[in-house]
């Protein structure tokens, strides 16, 4: 039986998790800096990837970084009503991922393995785990 499913091209994929997390960074507030920590970019590339029509390419830890934020962000709002939905990463937190440090710092700090176990705090959280 044919696979059905069909794979995006690699640039394709890359420019809409770019246009994603550009989203994400505006409804969050983020500075560039933090954008671009977030994202493992120098700010100068930042400036450049989240315009639409950017020809570099991203590494695979870019990609889950995105990746890992596109699905926080989708839990956070499934989870918490607005306006705390988009501020919850800028908020100090008590939570075992945290030690009173907002989740946007611990993020940045922790890099690609704390994004992900911040997404599944979060995930953790929604479903009742």
């Amino acid at each position: 039986m044919e696979n059905l499913v069909m794979q995006r091209p690699a640039p394709e994929r890359q420019s809409v998790a770019l246009k994603a997390f550009s989203r994400i960074a505006e409804a969050w507030s983020l500075t560039l800096r933090e954008a671009a920590a977030l994202a493992d970019m120098s700010e100068s590339t930042w400036k450049r990837a989240r315009k639409p029509g950017y020809a570099g390419d991203l590494t695979q830890d870019q990609l889950l970084r995105l990746s890992a934020l596109v699905g926080l962000y989708k839990s956070l709002e499934l989870y918490f009503d607005a306006p705390l939905s988009r501020e919850w990463v800028k908020l100090a937190n008590g939570g075992p991922e945290f030690d009173g440090a907002r989740p946007l710092d611990a993020m940045i700090a922790g890099g690609l393995p704390k994004l992900l176990r911040v997404r599944a705090y979060v995930d953790a959280l929604r479903g009742g785990m």
